[in-house]
């Protein structure tokens, strides 16, 4: 039915001498409400399928976690690794829908910790801030993320049911309160805080999560790695550093590059709307700024890799691919908070700085012996840290206005002339993200250690969880059909020269 004041007025306008002006009007604006209201259902479902896409990208980097996981295991542990990664994805599937996603988003709530939408109860709904199932899809990705970041940093020496605690405690509380401060509408330190009280006049500009998801997962992992302690063999008793290499490099390029797909979800994805104008110009809208942000994700990761091949090739004399790859992941963790607000150029800096944080975390790694077979708490710790210290330099006002709202004033990238106040904010974010994960996970970590349920026996780390844990190995070279207690038996059938003697 058409406005009353758009019918009352276009009656009007048409005067007297029209016949049944009043009928006419009507049907006039019932037509225009009629193609507003498809325009709006339109753009909506647009938006969703945009953002159920991503979520679907995002998602497939649960693969690329498997594969480089169980390429840069020893092969007497990839099943173990394998399984991990898929019960990261289900028991924080479960958890995320129980109390992760009410906790991070569940609006109206404080400052602290949502609390509506446990169980999704209520979902879809529009107020006070318009929330649909495929939003919990898109969370719940990001959230399984960074529970496999942190089963990397203590893979080949953990206990199967410590996986399970952590990933479950993780994806349904840690995290989900980590990204309410920061990503909420009601969250302390939000950019988009929707009562307008910013943290130094700006919030915090972490746009995909270097700090949300990548320091929360690599801080996790760095208290697991260091209560567990380096794997068997992994430091000699005279402090040499040996390296324990993954049995295949193929998964591990594999796995990265089914990240960097995943990664076009992840970070492009986090505007969660494209249909979005900014006002300047014919052709330029959030449209365009998603197509910047997959420019800036991917010149930062590429920059990545090269600084590390070469850095690297200085280092030990060698061209690593396992060494690139880490490094790509680096620039691509690091990027994350600012992908939206710098221009290209800066994006080429923040991968360089990246890939010199990596190498340099690598080091003390090796000086101070703690082991991470994934490298995980470095690169995504460490160069997630860099990457929101590199947004408070180099954000630009063009962009944090657009993607952000236009304040007066509102600071942005110091190096860009916005001032220390983004800064100051984006130091805040680094030190309470690493003190609530330090005492929430760490106390974690520390009590399955003294309940004996963090680390594997000496005797089934030397064996290989596959066979001491999971009933086999991973691959099978010969089968034979006999009984046995560890079923299928695991023997590698060494070539033989059948041809004539003499030839």
């Amino acid at each position: 039915m058409a406005a009353p004041n758009c019918t009352l007025t276009l009656a009007q306008l048409l005067g007297p001498n029209v016949t049944n002006s009043g009928a006419a009007a009507s049907f006039i604006c019932d037509q225009f409400s009629t193609t507003t209201t498809n325009f709006s259902d339109t753009k909506f479902a647009v938006d969703t399928v945009y953002l159920l896409f991503s979520a679907y990208l995002v998602f497939s980097m649960q693969l690329g976690f498997a594969m480089l996981c169980a390429g840069s295991v020893r092969a007497k542990n990839t099943m173990n690794i394998m399984l991990t990664n898929v019960l990261d994805a289900a028991a924080g599937g479960l958890f995320y829908y129980l109390f992760g996603f009410a906790f991070a988003f569940g609006s109206p709530s404080n400052a602290f910790i949502g609390r509506h939408f446990f169980g999704l109860k209520s979902i879809p709904s529009a107020t006070p801030t318009p929330t649909d199932y495929s939003f919990f899809l898109y969370q719940w990705a990001f959230a399984i993320a960074a529970a496999g970041i942190t089963s990397g940093s203590i893979a080949e020496r953990t206990q199967f049911v410590a996986y399970l605690i952590y990933s479950s405690v993780l994806t349904g509380f840690v995290y989900p309160v980590v990204s309410h401060w920061f990503w909420s509408p009601d969250g302390w330190a939000s950019p988009s805080r929707s009562n307008g009280n910013l943290l130094f006049g700006t919030g915090v500009i972490d746009f995909a999560g270097s700090g949300v998801v990548h320091m929360v997962g690599g801080i996790a992992g760095l208290w697991g790695a260091l209560i567990e302690g380096p794997r068997i063999g992994r430091f000699e008793k005279t402090g040499r550093s040996v390296a324990l290499r993954g049995h295949s490099a193929t998964l591990v390029v594999l796995g990265t590059f089914m990240l960097w797909f995943g990664w076009y979800g992840f970070n492009p994805g986090s505007f969660t709307k494209i249909l979005v104008p900014y006002g300047v110009g014919d052709f330029y809208g959030q449209w365009s700024a998603v197509g910047r942000t997959a420019v800036t994700t991917t010149l930062a990761g590429c920059t990545a890799a090269l600084t590390t091949l070469f850095g690297k090739r200085i280092l030990s004399g060698h061209w690593n691919v396992t060494d690139v790859c880490n490094g790509l992941l680096g620039g691509f963790a690091a990027i994350t908070s600012g992908c939206s607000v710098v221009e290209p150029w800066a994006a080429v800096i923040c991968g360089f700085v990246a890939a010199l944080v990596l190498i340099s975390l690598n080091k003390l790694a090796e000086k101070v012996k703690f082991d991470d077979p994934l490298e995980a708490a470095q690169l995504h710790g460490g160069c997630g840290a860099w990457g929101i210290i590199f947004t408070a330099l180099f954000a630009t006002k063009e962009y944090v206005n657009e993607v952000y709202g236009g304040e007066i004033g509102r600071p942005h990238g110091l190096f860009m002339g916005g001032g220390g106040k983004l800064l100051a904010a984006h130091l805040i974010q680094i030190l309470v993200i690493t003190g609530w994960v330090s005492i929430t996970m760490g106390p974690l970590f520390f009590g399955l250690h003294k309940l004996k349920l963090l680390r594997i026996s000496p005797a089934d780390e030397m064996a290989g969880m596959d066979m001491t844990r999971h009933g086999g190995f991973a691959y099978v070279y010969h089968d034979e059909d006999e009984s046995s207690a560890n079923g299928v038996q695991m023997r590698r059938i060494e070539p033989r020269d059948t041809s004539p003697i003499g030839n």
